[in-house]
């Protein structure tokens, strides 16, 4: 039984003479909620692209559910859940009908007039018995959608009757998550799948990626919000210039022990250890600082501080301080 969700080995993409992505190495074990980081022009949507077999490869290979990504792909996208960074659906439709299309594409019914009302809006996560263990099986093509579609149009608050040209950028980001959702994928791929969300919504996606992630789906999230990534998913691998240059838990990842310091005042730099990236300016100063606290503590208190703030760092100084001075 294959243990891995996706699995790559040297995958490497080249267009022409510039660089997508070159050999990376990633592994994603069933069921685990795992985040795919990097700042944008990094190579994430490339990698999800050709995992996808929407582009091929230059060398290297992909497995998807033990499935090559070239020679299987069919049966591999019948599984899948793709949410794009950006989407764009057919001018004249209305949600509905984009939702049965994209229900038909793989393969399920859309039967508008056999949906139930559940007991509650989240019995849509509850997989039928069949589904127990999602490494053993292929989707039956009996799968209707039209229940699911309906119960996550409910909880996104998003009317299935309008027209996608009279929608917002958000509410079109509604659209293709419940395509991405509403055919129980077993694995779902989802490429910066907040923008354009409103906070009520972004925090109703991510419980309704948790419920999945319970009942035993893969996540893969790729996201350049480091707080996406902390709070949801629990292992992750970064990507930079086209590389991974780390990957593991995210508590691990997490664990740099780096502050982003702003002071207003002035105080003696020198005397600190563990300074990166100091910026002094005549009010005061702002550096990333990984030293012991109680030295920075005394330090500002023999100085003329007025004001200070100590914050998590943001994704780049993260990776500033991983690899500052190590070879890519």
């Amino acid at each position: 039984m294959n243990e891995k969700a996706i699995q790559t080995r040297n995958l490497t993409k080249y267009y022409g003479k510039t660089r997508g992505i070159d050999q990376i190495d990633l592994t994603v074990p069933w069921g685990d909620f795992f985040g795919f980081i990097g700042p944008n022009g990094a190579g994430k949507s490339t990698t999800i692209r050709t995992l996808l077999g929407l582009i091929r490869p230059t060398g290297g290979e992909a497995k998807i559910f033990g499935l090559d990504i070239i020679n299987d792909r069919e049966r591999i996208l019948s599984r899948v859940g793709y949410l794009p960074s950006e989407t764009s659906f057919y001018p004249g439709m209305r949600v509905r009908d984009v939702l049965k299309l994209s229900a038909e594409l793989r393969g399920r019914s859309f039967r508008r007039g056999r949906q139930q009302q559940p007991r509650s809006s989240h019995d849509v996560t509850a997989p039928p018995p069949y589904r127990n263990d999602r490494r053993e099986t292929l989707h039956p093509h009996e799968h209707d959608c039209a229940e699911a579609a309906h119960i996550l149009c409910e909880r996104l608050q998003l009317d299935p009757a309008r027209k996608v040209d009279e929608l917002s950028l958000g509410n079109k980001k509604k659209v293709s998550i419940v395509c991405a959702l509403q055919h129980d994928p077993d694995l779902l791929i989802l490429d910066e799948p907040t923008s354009g969300l409103d906070p009520l919504m972004q925090r109703e996606f991510f419980e309704i990626l948790r419920e999945r992630s319970a009942n035993g789906a893969t996540i893969f999230l790729s996201s350049h919000i480091l707080s996406e990534i902390q709070h949801n998913c629990a292992h992750a691998a970064m990507i930079r210039d086209g590389r991974i240059i780390a990957s593991g838990s995210v508590e691990d990842l997490s664990r740099t022990g780096a502050r982003r310091v702003n002071i207003r005042g002035q105080m003696d730099y020198g005397a600190l250890s563990g300074v990166k990236n100091l910026h002094v300016s005549p009010d005061g100063a702002d550096f990333l600082y990984s030293g012991d606290m109680q030295v920075l503590l005394a330090v500002m208190a023999n100085g003329t501080i007025q004001d200070v703030s100590i914050t998590e760092p943001d994704l780049e100084e993260v990776f500033l301080h991983y690899y500052d001075g190590r070879p890519e």
